[in-house]
């Protein structure tokens, strides 16, 4: 998360509490996000951002920091698989952001992807991403990415 909310204490996080305004905000924000995804809208999806957000892949280490981390993360995400396809399983919308899980999958055919080489073979994965809501920012703080151990770039894969 950005170092800002990241600071914030998660049992203050717990106690956050939504207006329907705030609500609508966050769902809205997100549709705006996924749909920027789905155009490979760079602009858009920074555009969501808050501008000290990080992009984190725990499980590996990774870590892409403010809005030209973003740029650098989505770029070589969207780079080495320009098919890439999210299928949504799952939602959570409330105060301390979006959690979303989907069934992941694309074709390793661009660029490389954590340092793994393109092999040109379809791919699945799940992902578990959350979204942090920023509240000063009111736009989300970057990423946490939680992926199975069949995704490309995961430990063992």
């Amino acid at each position: 998360m950005s170092a800002k909310v990241d600071a914030i204490d998660v049992r203050e996080r717990l106690g956050w509490r939504a207006s329907a305004e705030d609500f609508e905000a966050i769902r809205g924000l997100w549709i705006a996000h996924s749909k920027a995804e789905d155009a490979r809208d760079l602009d858009g999806l920074i555009a969501t951002l808050a501008p000290d957000c990080v992009y984190e892949l725990p499980w590996q280490g990774h870590r892409w920091e403010g809005h030209e981390g973003a740029r650098r993360f989505y770029t070589e995400l969207l780079g080495a698989f320009p098919d890439i396809d999210f299928d949504l399983l799952d939602i959570v919308v409330g105060p301390q952001g979006v959690y979303e899980y989907a069934d992941v999958t694309a074709t390793h055919d661009g660029g490389p992807w954590l340092g793994v080489e393109p092999d040109g073979e379809r791919k699945r994965w799940f992902n578990t991403i959350f979204f942090p809501w920023d509240p000063e920012a009111r736009r989300f703080a970057g990423e946490k990415v939680y992926t199975s151990p069949s995704a490309p770039g995961a430990p063992g894969s």
